[in-house]
């Protein structure tokens, strides 16, 4: 993908789409854990957007995301996972054990903060992992 595949036709779908692509990616993650969706759906929406503009513009995009800058989030992601757990551990809990985290005066959304940040972690992983695979794919080596 390193010159552009698409035309002006595509290229101004895609302006329009990804857009929205972007708000419900962001709305399945926030929701996730009150209605279907969630981090791996959140996860999949947003690195598909940033995968179709990549396909559609090539390397020419301004806002696309590298191979280093994807393996970050995706690090990232993992640590936001991991360490919410091992937090849970420290004060006491099992892992993934959110309820025992220590945010006094919030106590009854306690539990839907720490799978949000689950969520976001999940959501984080997956999006820069489904790039690295992208990357990968079209031979991209940065």
């Amino acid at each position: 993908m390193r010159q552009r595949y698409g035309s002006l036709i595509l290229d101004t779908t895609i302006r329009l789409l990804v857009p929205f692509y972007l708000i419900y990616g962001v709305y399945a993650l926030v929701h996730g854990h009150y209605s279907p969706g969630g981090g791996f759906q959140a996860g999949v929406v947003l690195g598909a957007s940033i995968i179709m503009v990549n396909m559609v513009q090539g390397d020419s995009v301004t806002w696309g995301v590298s191979k280093q800058t994807a393996v970050l989030v995706a690090s990232i992601g993992t640590f936001i996972y991991a360490g919410i757990g091992i937090a849970a551990m420290i004060w006491g809990g099992n892992y993934l054990d959110y309820g025992v985290l220590p945010f006094r005066g919030i106590e009854p959304e306690v539990r839907a903060l720490g799978t949000l940040g689950i969520e976001t972690g999940v959501t984080l992983g997956v999006a820069g992992t489904f790039i690295v695979i992208f990357n990968l794919l079209i031979g991209r080596e940065e």
